[in-house]
């Protein structure tokens, strides 16, 4: 029976979060994903497929596509995630452990909003590192028997098959989860105790559990040139030398994510513990039960944040890229809090503090609170960036109730856009309108490169979409003058927010396409 409290925080937090999907407009990568799910495929050029199907969950259930029924698969997900992250916290440590966890990504904004209410690879991800962190946990420190402290001595079971089976799945979810299968490995090498699983059966079927799960992905890219690889790969390659106040901007950037109160005590307990267990293990001196479970964790999460944390010195990293190594660092915080009094009370500051500052956030994106003009005239709409977050019901409507586009869209054979991420948006918009193909004519096509090919529509009319503040530097018709006939606007799309322009979408009807557009990589027939 689950503690009253875990249930009021998973029923609160999943209220919430509901509330958010519901208000907040899709931003580009969710709405990008959304043409995931018609485009069903065994991987995607810039990620593994399971994104598709949590994407794609809402619009099946619900029969429409919106901000909300994208996001649906996230908001079940991120609860189950969180019920298995408390578990494994009460199974590892404490009940009050597990509730400290619980608390911790529930508060923290980077997780809830960022793998609870986006629709992100990071959703599956997490659910499923939480499933493999609850499994690990029963396998690696089974119960001991009645009168015995600490755990019993560890046999190596059939869990850690299903183990195998469960990394496979995060891997789906996102590349990440390799590194859950690296932190798990390095867990067995530096634990005496544990590395008996190295030489047990169940080991070896782990491994060929997560290749038979993980073989969709592999299948795909050996068929392009294991082209997801070569390009997320090449995303680690510095392309500077490296600076020191990048990797300082970095660590501030991740502690704002998390929030300060949450953030740096996270960071610091983990590189103190890791430490602190590291020098045990160099000096050969045999760890606690307690340390052990510590080890587990950290070795999960631990090499995961300093690997996209170093990387920052040299690149600019997202902001979730190191998330899900504090996500199951989240843990240790739990085990560090429990028998602190305090952890309540900042807990619950956190939480309020959290709340008004999202609040105040989703007010100005939805409503324009801090707009000039419409708001409360402190942002001049015209250099507000949270502009690129529309209402696709806006641009959708005036598709349906303006005769030029209507006509326009009837009359052509495909629609395309100028910037991949834009094509989401535009995709969601026109969702329940046309089934023409989307694609997009730029040299940076992403997924849209593997979902037709370049001759596909030689000969064709198009209907371009596109958004004023993502015009190519030449102009649309220097830009795709010599791969038409002839290209002329149709209508300028305004979309308000609190009354003013906040952005304008152009349409232009491009006739008889008469040479392929080139790409950098293309699926192979």
């Amino acid at each position: 029976m689950l503690p009253r409290a875990v249930l009021w925080i998973l029923g609160l937090s999943l209220l919430l979060r509901c509330l958010v999907a519901a208000l907040l407009p899709p931003g580009f990568d969710e709405a990008y994903y959304y043409l995931y799910t018609r485009h069903l495929d065994w991987s995607y050029f810039d990620h593994p497929p399971l994104v598709a199907w949590t994407t794609g969950l809402g619009p099946v259930l619900t029969g429409q596509v919106s901000a909300f029924s994208i996001r649906l698969g996230s908001l079940l997900a991120y609860s189950g995630s969180s019920l298995l992250l408390y578990l494994t916290g009460a199974r590892l440590f404490s009940v009050q452990a597990g509730l400290i966890s619980l608390a911790t990504v529930s508060i923290a904004p980077i997780f809830w909003i960022g793998f609870g209410v986006l629709t992100l690879p990071d959703s599956p991800l997490t659910l499923f590192t939480a499933a493999t962190l609850w499994v690990a946990a029963q396998e690696f420190f089974p119960a001991p028997k009645p009168g015995v402290y600490g755990s019993a001595r560890y046999r190596p079971g059939p869990r850690l098959a299903l183990i195998g089976l469960l990394v496979g799945l995060a891997s789906l979810g996102k590349y990440h989860g390799l590194a859950l299968g690296f932190g798990l490995v390095l867990f067995c090498l530096l634990s005496p105790a544990h590395r008996c699983a190295f030489r047990s059966g169940w080991a070896l079927l782990a491994a060929l559990g997560f290749l038979a799960v993980f073989s969709p992905v592999l299948l795909w890219n050996a068929q392009q040139d294991w082209i997801s690889f070569r390009f997320q790969g090449g995303r680690a390659v510095p392309e500077t030398g490296y600076r020191l106040q990048d990797l300082a901007l970095t660590v501030l950037q991740e502690v704002f994510y998390l929030f300060p109160t949450l953030g740096i005590p996270l960071l610091g307990l983990s590189l103190a513990e890791g430490g602190r267990l590291g020098l045990a293990l160099f000096q050969r001196r045999r760890l606690a039960d307690q340390e052990l479970r510590h080890l587990l964790i950290l070795a999960c999460g631990l090499p995961l944040v300093l690997a996209f944390t170093l990387m920052g010195g040299y690149r600019p990293i997202l902001p979730t890229w190191p998330m899900p190594g504090f996500w199951v660092l989240s843990l240790l915080l739990g085990s560090r809090w429990e028998g602190w009094p305090g952890a309540k009370r900042l807990l619950a500051g956190t939480a309020v503090a959290v709340g008004l500052l999202v609040g105040v956030g989703l007010a100005h994106v939805r409503y324009g609170l801090l707009q000039a003009p419409g708001g409360l005239g402190l942002w001049p709409v015209e250099r507000d960036p949270s502009t690129q977050l529309i209402e696709i019901e806006q641009l959708r409507r005036q598709f349906q109730t303006d005769p030029r586009l209507t006509q326009a869209l009837e009359a052509v054979d495909f629609i395309f856009t100028n910037t991949y991420f834009l094509g989401g948006q535009i995709g969601m918009a026109l969702a329940p309108l046309t089934e023409k193909p989307l694609t997009c004519l730029d040299e940076d096509p992403r997924g849209f490169a593997f979902w037709s090919q370049p001759e596909d529509w030689l000969g064709k009319d198009g209907l371009l979409v596109t958004s004023t503040l993502f015009q190519p530097k030449a102009g649309i018709p220097a830009t795709y003058g010599n791969y038409f006939e002839h290209i002329e606007p149709v209508a300028e799309i305004p979309l308000r927010r609190a009354g003013a322009v906040a952005q304008t979408f152009q349409v232009y009807l491009a006739r008889q396409m008469r040479q392929p557009y080139p790409r950098p990589y293309s699926r192979r027939r």
